[in-house]
């Protein structure tokens, strides 16, 4: 049996299912009584690790980004030719939910649209990964202007970026009601940006 000042709980644990509740919820709508029933840990205990909702919920954030944006992107890019592995980005965004059960959509790109207009901490941390998607395309197109696989004459600093807009763009709809159309034209055009 734990001692009263041992933690009876895995961190990362705590972390992913705290993750998934504001995944699913949105940060405002998951209250304390939520993160208590989805971690399986007391007010206290949560209180005692993380300070406050808010930094529990900055903890969850970094956490999904480190597995669902930062560790997905390295292993497609290790997995695929560089342009396989954008056009593998977009497929796999397009899926919507991921094979674990995933909520639809991405955390990150919730949390850009309901925290970052009035919380800094919040805005620069989502704009650092958001950034990062950006440079993953560009370094893939480069990458594969390198092998041929590319047109060399486009610019890739601005192809990055469009790039970006549609991928985040397909991160919305497949949060809203998924509309298949839409969808394929988005991953159709980054396909033909591509060519």
């Amino acid at each position: 049996m734990p001692m009263p000042w041992e933690k009876s709980y895995s961190d990362a644990d705590v972390l992913e299912r705290a993750m998934r509740a504001f995944w699913t919820r949105g940060y405002e709508a998951t209250s304390m009584s939520d993160l208590v029933a989805a971690t399986g840990i007391n007010r206290g205990s949560i209180y005692a690790a993380y300070t406050n909702k808010h930094r529990l919920f900055i903890e969850a954030l970094r956490h999904y980004d480190r597995v669902h944006r930062a560790e997905f992107l390295t292993r497609i890019g290790e997995e695929n030719s560089p342009r396989e592995a954008i056009l593998a980005a977009f497929e796999s965004a397009a899926r919507g939910t991921g094979s674990d059960g995933s909520p639809a959509g991405c955390l990150l790109v919730n949390t850009a649209l309901e925290l970052s207009p009035h919380d800094e901490e919040v805005r620069d941390f989502v704009d650092a990964a958001l950034r990062q998607v950006e440079d993953f395309f560009f370094d893939n197109i480069e990458a594969a202007q390198r092998d041929g696989t590319v047109n060399k004459t486009i610019d890739a600093r601005p192809a990055a970026q469009a790039l970006l807009g549609l991928f985040l763009g397909l991160r919305v709809l497949t949060r809203s009601k998924p509309r298949r159309q839409a969808i394929d034209a988005i991953t159709s055009q980054a396909r033909t940006m591509l060519e």
